[in-house]
């Protein structure tokens, strides 16, 4: 991903495994994104996080030190997750356990989609996409977009503020 464009961004959980029903992962995710939106290292547009994966429209303003936000982002959940589950359960840990030679627990698969949104349209269509992904039937997460409280479906739809970090896109596009 190149620095200064905006990306619709699929990261997901190796094997697809539903940990992210965790409501202390979904708030990791959330303070993770605002510590770096807070860095000055990306703006996020728009966001979801499901039981498996996560879509996020966001742009990647400047390096997180020697690492790339969206590095830093998969690294540090990654150990927390990691960690948490060693310690509360060690049998779900086993799971994630890769041979690579970097790690011995990979939490995200490798090489997570990231599609450039460069026209509002595209921005608005991947948007629409994100807020409405927990009303899918076989999630049935939410009957409205703005009721699913893991996205930023609410910012757009009621203006609530519940997630400071988040950029309204139309100030980009």
């Amino acid at each position: 991903m190149a620095f200064d464009r905006v990306y619709f961004w699929t990261d997901t959980i190796k094997d697809w495994r539903h940990i992210l029903v965790n409501e202390e992962y979904k708030k990791l995710i959330i303070s993770s994104l605002a510590e770096l939106v807070n860095r000055g290292t990306i703006l996020v547009y728009g966001f979801v996080i499901m039981p498996n994966h996560l879509h996020l429209a966001w742009e990647m303003k400047e390096m997180n030190g020697k690492e790339t936000p969206q590095a830093s982002f998969n690294k540090y959940t990654s150990h927390i997750i990691s960690s948490s589950l060693k310690t509360s359960q060690p049998e779900v840990a086993e799971k994630f356990r890769v041979d690579e030679p970097d790690r011995k627990i990979r939490i995200w698969r490798r090489d997570p989609l990231a599609v450039e949104m460069d026209t509002l349209s595209k921005m608005e269509q991947k948007l629409d996409y994100i807020h409405c992904n927990p009303l899918q039937a076989h999630w049935n997460l939410a009957v409205r977009p703005e009721d699913y409280v893991w996205s930023s479906a609410g910012f757009y739809e009621t203006g609530r503020k519940d997630y400071s970090f988040l950029t309204d896109y139309r100030e980009r596009f």
